[in-house]
């Protein structure tokens, strides 16, 4: 049974009502669990590109990476679960792993389950919440991955979503 059903979420798939690019977190986190990120990729076959300021590099230690100048070049893994799907994370802080992910590219159930199985994937393997938000505003998340559930759960009820301005 899939954690959410198409007809009960498209709105929080609308990209008129959450952004093209929803923000993901995963808050509480340390240069251990980007590390842990990192590994997954490498681990479960997804394809994968690692980038900092635009060229592509080999995978670093998550550790060597947090440890960049401050001011240094925007570091990008690129993760594609399935083909057509791109999570685009980008290393900021060890205190937050963030990601984006484009509404366009997942439609339909099966669009959903490729979004819970990956959060699942990732909220699994750090044992945290993995958290998603209309893009630009994080401090609302409307669903995640819930450890103590073991799945994706809603968080906010998506027939009270306005359309973004």
């Amino acid at each position: 049974m899939p954690d959410l059903l198409w007809d009960d979420v498209r709105d929080f798939f609308d990209p008129g009502l959450m952004g093209a690019l929803p923000d993901v977190c995963v808050p509480g986190t340390t240069a251990d669990d980007w590390q842990a990120v990192f590994d997954l990729a490498r681990s479960r076959g997804w394809a994968w590109t690692y980038a900092e300021g635009g060229v592509t590099r080999p995978l670093p230690r998550a550790a060597d990476v947090l440890a960049r100048q401050e001011g240094a070049e925007t570091a990008v893994l690129g993760v594609s679960p399935v083909p057509g799907v791109s999570m685009v994370f980008r290393v900021f802080s060890a205190a937050e792993v963030d990601f984006d992910i484009d509404l366009r590219e997942l439609r339909g159930q099966e669009g959903v389950d490729v979004l819970c199985a990956f959060l699942r994937a990732v909220g699994r393997r750090l044992g945290k919440p993995v958290l998603m938000s209309a893009e630009g505003d994080g401090g609302n998340p409307v669903l995640g991955f819930d450890p103590e559930a073991g799945r994706v759960v809603l968080l906010a009820d998506p027939r009270t979503l306005r359309p973004l301005t």
